[in-house]
């Protein structure tokens, strides 16, 4: 699984115009699920999310988790993240799980990150043309691949 986590101070997805889910002050987290994840990799990388101490202290120093700030979250779906780009101009998406090994890894996901929060998780719709919105605090990206613990 691959995640690119925004801090964000809003964020938005509109699916055929309409607001789906919206928050305020928290993390936009794009999830990437590939054909050889699983239940260790969710667990792994919804703990990683809730800890990572990338909100501002007292003294403006990132060193509060999102647990310990009261962000929120919103979870979106993109199987782009697992695009290979060695041979040519146009993107292979081989590495992307199908359909019917993402869904439930997804729906896993949203729970577990849930339980590690103690939060709603405000999500999009998978494998829905979706228009998200964000306004990056800092800025601040990071990007985690639980393939990539050691």
């Amino acid at each position: 699984m691959r995640v690119v986590i925004q801090r964000v101070t809003e964020a938005s997805v509109k699916i055929s115009g309409k607001i789906k889910s919206e928050i305020g002050n928290g993390l936009l987290v794009l999830l990437g699920i590939e054909e050889a994840d699983n239940a260790e990799d969710i667990e792994w990388l919804c703990g990683k999310i809730a800890r990572l101490r990338i909100f501002g202290d007292l003294e403006g120093v990132m060193n509060l988790s999102l647990l310990e700030s009261g962000g929120e979250v919103l979870l979106i779906s993109q199987f782009t993240l697992h695009a290979s780009t060695k041979k040519g101009n146009r993107p292979s998406y081989m590495k992307a799980a199908k359909p019917e090994v993402a869904i439930p890894l997804y729906e896993k996901f949203i729970l577990q990150l849930g339980k590690e929060t103690g939060r709603e998780i405000h999500t999009g719709e998978f494998g829905a043309d979706m228009k998200v919105s964000l306004v990056n605090d800092g800025p601040v990206t990071i990007i985690i691949d639980s393939k990539n613990k050691e």
